[in-house]
């Protein structure tokens, strides 16, 4: 039972804070799927900000003070979701158009024997490595766990320039949740990190599953979560105790709430007027929502800093390209700003400077044509053997089916123009990676081959996502009224 009580504190942090900005209250399963997954990723970012800042400044309370934020956003609740009435986001909302019958029970039914054999193969490699699978889980995240829970008045020390193998400048999201509870447990208990592995791993198939239900329909979403759990990479990746799945939660996160934001804002009326809508203001508890997630991939893993800059940039992008987009821009920048902060401070103040950027002849490596070479050839080969299917690439099948739906798609450019900006987001990463790889100061063959393909792991929920958001995926509605 102490188990449970950091994990329903956590979630029900996670869902006041959902509920208050999220403008559109669910009506149909796929509506609470989308809200609880949405809960559990924005609960374990915040419970590990507040058990963060209680250790900075020496404080134990850690039961009052998580009582105190649930007691102030429960206020806030029912002082104020009584005033949110059902905006023209509700209109985005398609989780009630199915495929065809036949079509509709096989998706089902494949959906379902996946889900089974993907539970029973990452309960079974959790019982297997209860301190997770790999170097990462024991050497950087429970180590860096067991210094915040150990470490009294010291903890500090566990990041120190002294330990570089353990990565002391890498963020805390992870270690920080992991620590708490075992705060609330009062001794270590290897079930924790491993629990938190599930709860990532599955809330990102539920996340992927229910937006795409929400925004494209039933088909659209049982197809990207066949699609995610037949990843046999993403099922041993979920319960190896590394931060590269939760990453992946954050990411989805942002990009599917700005989905939701850009197809609300394409399907206003154009007598909206922003100074004057009431719906404007409430589509922006959606860029809120976005810009959380984004910090919290960044609080999570310095892969998400460069995320977050690629989607400033790519918003900035937009924003340039016409009138009125200057305002979501600048409330997507300062939901940002709270974890950014914090992530600065804690780097600034607290972490060493990072290896990646210590390497005095990094700019001589620039101008290493064999360098571009070898990486470009290790981008190509890990393309393609991605995911460790069997048999066809799943990167491959993707990229297949892009071309085969080009035409169709440029059909329907209205409806998905806003959402494909944030295909760019995805790109300006990898050549982010790109350039870290030139740069690094590790041997490089070695390098990409110990972490390139957890890199495309990041991304990939992300791009499963954002290429059903366009696929020509023929619907029609459950009834008239729809």
């Amino acid at each position: 039972m102490a188990l449970l009580l950091p994990a329903v504190l956590s979630l029900a942090t996670g869902y006041l804070i959902v509920t208050l900005l999220l403008p559109f209250r669910p009506r149909h399963f796929c509506g609470w799927m989308f809200q609880l997954s949405l809960a559990a990723c924005y609960g374990v970012g915040v419970s590990s900000i507040i058990y963060f800042l209680l250790q900075v400044c020496g404080l134990g309370h850690l039961l009052l003070a998580d009582l105190i934020v649930l007691a102030i956003l429960a206020s806030a609740w029912l002082f104020l979701r009584s005033r949110i009435a059902a905006t023209d986001v509700q209109k985005t909302i398609r989780c009630d158009r199915f495929s065809p019958p036949w079509l509709q029970h096989a998706l089902t039914a494949s959906f379902g024997i996946a889900l089974m054999a993907a539970l029973y193969s990452i309960i079974r490699r959790a019982i297997t490595h209860p301190h997770g699978d790999g170097w990462d889980a024991f050497a950087i995240w429970n180590l860096h766990a067991r210094f915040l829970f150990r470490g009294g008045s010291h903890w500090r020390d566990g990041f120190s320039a002294l330990i570089p193998w353990s990565h002391p400048d890498y963020p805390l999201l992870l270690p920080a949740a992991i620590a708490r509870s075992w705060t609330y447990l009062g001794h270590e208990d290897q079930r924790v990190p491993g629990a938190l592995g599930l709860l990532f791993a599955f809330s990102t198939v539920a996340l992927l599953i229910s937006s795409l239900q929400l925004l494209r329909g039933s088909a659209a979403g049982l197809l990207a979560g066949l699609t995610l759990l037949s990843t046999p990479f993403f099922i041993e990746q979920g319960t190896a105790q590394y931060a590269d799945v939760p990453l992946s939660l954050y990411l989805l996160a942002a990009l599917a709430l700005l989905a939701f934001h850009d197809r609300a804002e394409n399907d206003r009326p154009e007598t909206d007027r922003p100074p004057a809508s009431g719906g404007q203001r409430q589509r922006f508890g959606l860029l809120v929502l976005s810009g959380l997630a984004a910090s919290f991939a960044a609080w999570t893993k310095n892969e998400g800093l460069l995320f977050v800059l690629a989607i400033v940039s790519v918003r900035l992008l937009s924003a340039l390209r016409g009138k009125g987009r200057w305002r979501p821009l600048l409330v997507l920048t300062i939901s940002l700003a709270p974890a950014m902060l914090l992530l600065i401070w804690f780097k600034h103040s607290i972490a060493p400077p990072s290896e990646l950027f210590s390497d005095q002849s990094a700019l001589h490596k620039l101008a290493m044509p064999a360098r571009y070479w070898i990486t470009l050839k290790w981008y190509g080969k890990d393309f393609l053997r991605f995911g460790e299917w069997a048999f066809v690439p799943g990167t491959l099948l993707l990229v297949g089916l892009c071309f085969a739906a080009s035409a169709n798609a440029r059909n329907n450019n209205h409806e998905e123009r806003e959402d494909r900006s944030s295909v760019l987001v995805l790109p300006l990463i990898l050549a982010g990676y790109f350039f870290i790889y030139l740069i690094t100061p590790y041997d490089l063959r070695w390098h990409l081959r110990f972490s390139l393909n957890r890199l495309f792991l990041q991304l990939w929920p992300s791009a499963v996502f954002l290429f059903f958001l366009a696929a020509p995926i023929p619907t029609t509605p459950a009834n008239s009224d729809s």
